[in-house]
This record gives C-alpha cells, sequence and structure tokens, in this order.
C-alpha cells in the first residue's frame, strides 16, 4: 500500500548513465517468480540481489519507510527489471525490501491476462 507523498516520485527519474554501470553487475542475478494469478488480476515477484539495494540512489527509497518507492515502468526497467508490456510495481514486501511485487494489468498493446505462449 502506497504510504505518505514520497512512496513514489511524481514522475519517473531516469538512472544517470553511472549509476545505471553500478546496477550492471546485479542484472543477471535478479530473480523471477512464476505467475500467480486471482479472479481480478495477474501477479508475480521480482527479486533483487540484497547487495543490489546498496547501488540504487537513495531518492528511489521512500523517507518514511526506508523502502523501495513503488517504481514507474521506466525506473523498474532502468533497474534491469525486464518483463512483458502490462505489469505495474504495486508494492513492497517490507519484511524484504528486496522483494517487488507486480501486477499484470492487460493494456491494447500488451498480451492477455494468463497467456500461455505455446510451448512445443
Amino acid at each position: 500500500m502506497e504510504k505518505g507523498s514520497s512512496s513514489r516520485n511524481r514522475r519517473p527519474r531516469m538512472l544517470s548513465e553511472s549509476e545505471r554501470e553500478r546496477l550492471d553487475e546485479f542484472i543477471d542475478l535478479i530473480h523471477y517468480s512464476d505467475r500467480y494469478s486471482d479472479k481480478t488480476y495477474e501477479y508475480r515477484h521480482v527479486m533483487l540481489p540484497k547487495q543490489m539495494l546498496k547501488a540504487i540512489p537513495k531518492d528511489y527509497f521512500d523517507v518514511e519507510t526506508g523502502t523501495l518507492k513503488i517504481l514507474h515502468e521506466e525506473e523498474w526497467r532502468g533497474l534491469g527489471i525486464t518483463q512483458s508490456l502490462g505489469w505495474q510495481h504495486y508494492e513492497i514486501h517490507a519484511p524484504e525490501p528486496h522483494i517487488l511485487l507486480f501486477k499484470f494489468v492487460p493494456t491494447p498493446r500488451s498480451r492477455p491476462k494468463n497467456f500461455q505462449a505455446n510451448v512445443q
């Protein structure tokens, strides 16, 4: 749940080249859960390496909670998280702040909910 006025940047705050370079060593260590769903949404969680949190700029964190803010798509993609179109960051798992929770909200440009690619 979003708390306080600092829980999300008003506009996406893009990383500088040097900030991005500091994160490069962690990109291959990001873990993506399987998708799971309820009647409304499809969900997944993304686990960042704990050490990666120390390399993320301070203004990506909520000053009240000390956890990452709810990130705009451009921000989480800038951190190196890769997912199809339609995923929205909606929550941080506070006891484990390196875990970001995402929900899938279908758009005209994204795949449908619970889409299964034909696996041969």
